[in-house]
């Protein structure tokens, strides 16, 4: 049976110890601009983008219907040439329009600078999950690793303009640990 990361219960606590992610996963600002000020060469590699079906549990998070169609981004940030963080959000269809028409052409921008500039955006309580090889998450950020650890933390968090959702899931690479807090 195939394993899915969002398929099971991301908790709204941290439940175990996470050592020096721990500052990381709790931190409600903006990752992005977080990364930006510790970085000097900071970069969006944009991964890939496709419409399709958001995974169940997400679609349960976002509050989307069971047949509706997102737009699916996937991509790192970049401390030079050591990836920090593999982003993947859910942008359904139906937000797409107005205040956030743009969100689905932002190839190599960060979404989180989108996100954290407009003071009408409100942001769900965080939620976390330790991700394990079986994990699709897991294999779609580990790509870019050497040598992956046995595990990866991960949170994610709905962010709403407008009653319109976007769904952002961080999974926190081992690059992230040699920035300074």
């Amino acid at each position: 049976m195939k394993s899915d990361s969002q398929t099971t219960c991301w908790p709204l606590r941290l439940t175990e110890p996470q050592g020096r992610y721990r500052p990381w996963l709790l931190d409600r600002g903006s990752l992005t601009r977080r990364i930006q000020m510790r970085c000097a060469a900071f970069s969006v590699r944009h991964v890939r983008q496709r419409n399709g079906m958001a995974m169940p549990s997400e679609r349960r998070m976002a509050a989307l219907k069971h047949h509706s169609h997102a737009l699916l981004r996937d991509v790192f940030l970049y401390c030079g040439e050591t990836p920090m963080i593999f982003a993947h959000s859910v942008l359904p269809a139906a937000s797409l329009h107005g205040s956030w028409q743009a969100l689905g052409r932002l190839g190599d921008k960060p979404l989180g600078a989108v996100l954290f500039a407009n003071p009408k955006v409100r942001r769900t309580p965080l939620r976390f999950k330790k991700l394990y090889p079986r994990d699709t998450l897991y294999r779609l950020a580990s790509a870019v690793l050497l040598n992956p650890p046995a595990c990866l933390w991960a949170r994610c968090s709905v962010f709403t303009l407008q009653e319109k959702p976007i769904l952002v899931t961080e999974v926190f690479l081992p690059g992230i640990l040699e920035l300074k807090q």
